[in-house]
């Protein structure tokens, strides 16, 4: 009690899109105020809150649950918890707990020397029942997809078992792996990673078997690619993702898209194949040139622009951890791609059309998603000072026709009018938009 969960709870649930319950004020609701049913005998409390756990954790439709200091008291609560749910400790000092609650209603509140023995009574049982500890929200969004943040975590990282690496061949030159795996495949460096051929190479040439683990070791490419040889070979295995760009760190490995491009077009063939662990390990960045660091910048901006957080301005840690942790929160409300993990698209309507335009040559995709983000944020009528400051882009020289062309197939116009994401008073939002509107937007993006 005291640490913070409904609080916490609460804006999990708010950013990921999830359903919020306080098994507390759900315990009120139905029943009687906590303290109420504490007058009758704790006995009686806890079966009410075993009861309601029960349910709520059976309940088909994902949530965020706040639970009570004691409900893991129950065994049955705690067996419940290990086969419906994902649970996390709010990890909090005594002290700080004993000050929120002190002078409260609390019926085990009363005194401090009571609240500090059923701290150290529940150590254990919080400990059993938890995946992990948590201190703030970013901190449950990353635990949750168990994207993990750690400086010289590469150094450590020790996989047992059967491991196949897939990694670029360049990053096996800068990054030495730290343990020894059953196999490597080395793949290209960039998008030739991303072909059918690359990854009909990998099945002939996989050797695990069912229980083996593979792991994606690069750039977004490389864990793309890794990421479908995981969802196909043997009709799917375990795979890890360890993104070696700020770009696969903050948003590529994020999510489990995986894919190959066509000649069509990009990333035509793939799946949904959620990675068993993300690794991310901001040491290895000081081998990113200036601009593989600016791809990476413009999906940090972009998440900042959607989370209203100036992730931009934070520690190199605290943004990466921030943007994982923002994709993270709407891939866990959206995990297939059905709604609102459209959002992510911000901007991206255009890039898309201006890469095609170049025939996925001559531009970056970063380069391609700083434009793209000034032509939304014009047309939601927002300053684009902080696009223009962090990721300085510059109009492109393409045919205007071409990416008009390519920008439409991108996303079919309705009743003369295109649908694209924009940021609106209270956020991002899919709007509609005269189709006159956008090409005038395209067209500010394109060098005369």
């Amino acid at each position: 009690m005291g640490a913070g969960k409904s609080t916490l709870g609460d804006e999990a649930a708010r950013l990921s899109g999830r359903p919020f319950l306080d098994l507390d004020r759900e315990i009120e609701r139905r029943h009687a105020p906590v303290a109420e049913l504490f007058e009758r005998g704790e006995p009686e409390f806890r079966r009410v809150e075993e009861e309601l756990a029960a349910e709520v954790l059976s309940s088909p439709e994902p949530a965020v649950i706040a639970l009570g200091g004691g409900a893991v008291l129950s065994e049955s609560t705690r067996a419940v918890l290990g086969r419906r749910a994902f649970s996390v400790w709010v990890d909090v000092d005594p002290a700080e707990a004993w000050e929120r609650v002190r002078g409260s209603d609390r019926p085990l509140a009363r005194d401090e020397s009571t609240f500090r023995n059923l701290f150290a009574e529940r150590q254990l049982l919080y400990d059993q029942v938890s995946s992990t500890r948590v201190r703030n929200v970013d901190d449950v969004l990353l635990a949750a997809l168990e994207i993990e943040v750690a400086r010289g975590r590469l150094s450590d990282l020790d996989m047992q078992g059967q491991i196949a690496v897939i990694a670029d061949e360049h990053v096996l030159e800068l990054h030495p792996l730290s343990f020894e795996p059953s196999e490597v495949h080395a793949v290209p460096r960039g998008e030739a990673a991303k072909t059918p051929s690359v990854l009909a190479r990998l099945w002939a040439d996989l050797e695990l078997d069912r229980s083996g683990t593979i792991v994606g070791y690069g750039g977004g490419s490389t864990t793309d690619v890794a990421g479908l040889a995981a969802a196909t070979y043997l009709r799917g295995v375990r795979w890890l993702a360890v993104p070696t760009t700020l770009l696969g760190q903050v948003d590529a490995a994020i999510g489990g898209k995986t894919a190959v491009d066509l000649a069509a077009g990009k990333n035509l063939v793939g799946a949904f194949h959620y990675p068993g662990g993300v690794v991310v390990d901001p040491d290895v960045l000081a081998t990113l040139s200036e601009a593989q660091r600016r791809e990476g910048m413009a999906e940090v901006v972009k998440a900042g622009l959607l989370a209203g957080r100036p992730l931009w301005e934070l520690g190199e840690d605290e943004m990466i951890r921030g943007a994982a942790a923002f994709k993270a929160g709407v891939c866990l409300g959206d995990p297939f791609d059905e709604h609102r993990r459209a959002i992510l698209n911000l901007g991206h309507t255009f890039a898309h059309a201006l890469e095609a335009a170049t025939g996925y040559e001559g531009m970056s995709h970063g380069s391609a998603v700083a434009l793209g983000l000034l032509a939304a944020l014009r047309l939601s009528g927002r300053s684009t000072e902080v696009v223009e400051e962090v990721l300085a882009p510059q109009p492109v020289a393409v045919d205007g026709d071409r990416a008009w062309a390519a920008l439409q197939r991108d996303k079919k116009s309705q009743r003369g009018e295109l649908r694209l994401v924009l940021l609106g008073e209270d956020g991002p939002l899919v709007a509609a938009r005269p189709a006159a509107e956008v090409r005038a937007a395209l067209n500010e993006l394109i060098a005369d």
